[in-house]
């Protein structure tokens, strides 16, 4: 076994069992993702009036797996910082996470920043702010309005759940978090008496994981859904300077993942080719339904089978969704500027600079906003409208769902990585594991995983993890 050598207690992760024969391809979730792919898109450009009334099927698949999003996360993440055993070692396991989360968003905030200004897809559009309709945004408007007008005292208000259970109920991630955090520390501060409790929760973990098995049978149809919904309804709103726009966007994210995230994993003993390689199941769901939160248990099973400790998957993936949003960075300041350069409005280069550490801040937490990634921007745009018209966020509204797309992908890809880099930062990746996955992606089969774990869970369940 070889773990870093840093630290001397890391331990190795769990081993699943030998591989299973190779699978027929039909018999692939990805294969059936694709198939559901292809038929919105067939959907969308042939009967575009059908595909354009198709949404229901992505909303009905990502409701169902938002139902189990934020009991999993709870679960998850109170189950690894209490199996850590000291309040101390989860202290500095966060604020390492923390760190190289906003490491990573800076770079995200600064390479949009870059490409925007280089390429200038906004210039072409020459638009007179006096005539400009911003009706198509209205409804963005006004939350961005109230977004903004929080400030840092609403944003750590927001923090706190009016209630325990209003944090479920309101499906606010970042609410959830914090509780989560809360219940583990007082977990550790028992010893041994909070045993029962890390089992308890370790427990509903694993029945999260069974549902959310069930539910990914339906992850051909929301992803045929949504494909039929986004060429049928906005088909016509890629071409010109909007088209060029978009394309600079998704440039712009490949760059961010091979320049950036690249050299990042070759620093940590892998590929990023084949980090793609193994998780690209969960890509084509998050393709198709435009959304990272569905494919969140199957990260979880994933990556602490490939070598990273529970302990340092439950806190960083969870937290990765409201922490790490590297798209959505992304996505921010390439349109903050593009919107100033469609209305002929040179921003200067400190106010750049002061939008991009604005929106470092902003972004945090934005999962925990429906639209996340448009009303995040909107918000940040509120703040500077005396430079940058924050009616100008109608233009983007018609491509969102194709930006969307991009988001959701590069916030996976980028949560997936972070969760290697902290686990070999802490000394706590068995490296030699990890290489062994990443040959063989076949051994990390998650609905294999997840039946494991509920096996697992259901022989043992007071001794599945012990708290120290």
């Amino acid at each position: 076994m070889q773990t870093d050598p840093s630290t001397p207690n890391a331990v190795r992760a769990p081993t699943p069992g030998p591989a299973p024969k190779r699978k027929q391809l039909w018999h692939h979730l990805y294969f059936w993702v694709l198939v559901g792919i292809a038929a919105g898109i067939t959907i969308g450009l042939v009967a575009p009036e059908i595909g354009a009334q198709m949404k229901w099927l992505a909303d009905l698949f990502i409701k169902l797996v938002k139902v189990v999003i934020a009991p999993t996360i709870f679960a998850t993440v109170a189950v690894g910082i209490a199996g850590l055993g000291n309040l101390a070692k989860a202290g500095g396991l966060a604020l390492k996470t923390v760190v190289y989360f906003n490491i990573t968003t800076v770079f995200a905030l600064g390479i949009g920043l870059v490409v925007i200004n280089l390429l200038g897809p906004g210039r072409m559009l020459g638009l007179d702010l006096a005539t400009f309709d911003a009706s198509a945004a209205e409804g963005t408007l006004s939350s961005a309005g109230a977004a903004a007008g929080e400030g840092l005292t609403g944003f750590l208000l927001h923090l706190v759940p009016s209630s325990f259970f209003g944090a479920f109920v309101e499906g606010q991630l970042i609410q959830v978090l914090v509780m989560a955090i809360l219940v583990a520390c007082a977990i550790t501060m028992l010893g041994e008496r909070g045993k029962p409790a890390v089992a308890a929760l370790d427990t509903i973990a694993q029945v999260m994981f069974g549902v959310i098995k069930i539910v990914m049978w339906f992850a051909p149809l929301g992803a045929m859904g949504g494909m039929a919904f986004t060429i049928g309804e906005y088909g016509s709103a890629i071409l010109g300077s909007l088209g060029y726009f978009m394309v600079s966007f998704w440039m712009t994210c490949l760059l961010f993942l091979f320049l950036v995230l690249g050299p990042i994993c070759w620093w940590s003993g892998f590929s990023i080719f084949k980090y793609i390689r193994l998780i690209r199941d969960e890509l084509l769901i998050v393709l198709g339904t435009s959304s990272s939160e569905t494919v969140l248990p199957r990260m979880l099973a994933k990556l602490e089978a490939a070598g990273v400790p529970k302990s340092v998957v439950g806190l960083t993936i969870p937290t990765g969704y409201s922490f790490n949003l590297d798209g959505t960075a992304i996505y921010m300041t390439m349109g903050a500027i593009f919107i100033a350069q469609a209305f002929g409005i040179e921003v200067p280069l400190g106010t750049q600079i002061a939008l991009l550490v604005f929106m470092l801040i902003s972004s945090n937490g934005a999962a925990g906003v429906s639209g996340a990634g448009l009303v995040t921007l909107a918000a940040s745009l509120a703040a500077f409208e005396s430079v940058i018209p924050l009616a100008g966020i109608a233009l983007i509204v018609g491509i969102d769902r194709f930006m969307s797309e991009g988001r959701a992908l590069t916030n996976l890809t980028g949560n997936g990585i972070g969760t290697l880099v902290v686990a070999r930062w802490t000394g706590q990746l068995d490296r030699e594991r990890l290489a062994e996955v990443l040959d063989n992606p076949r051994l990390v089969d998650p609905d294999r995983l997840l039946a494991e774990k509920n096996a697992a869970a259901a022989q043992s369940p007071i001794d599945a993890l012990p708290v120290k």
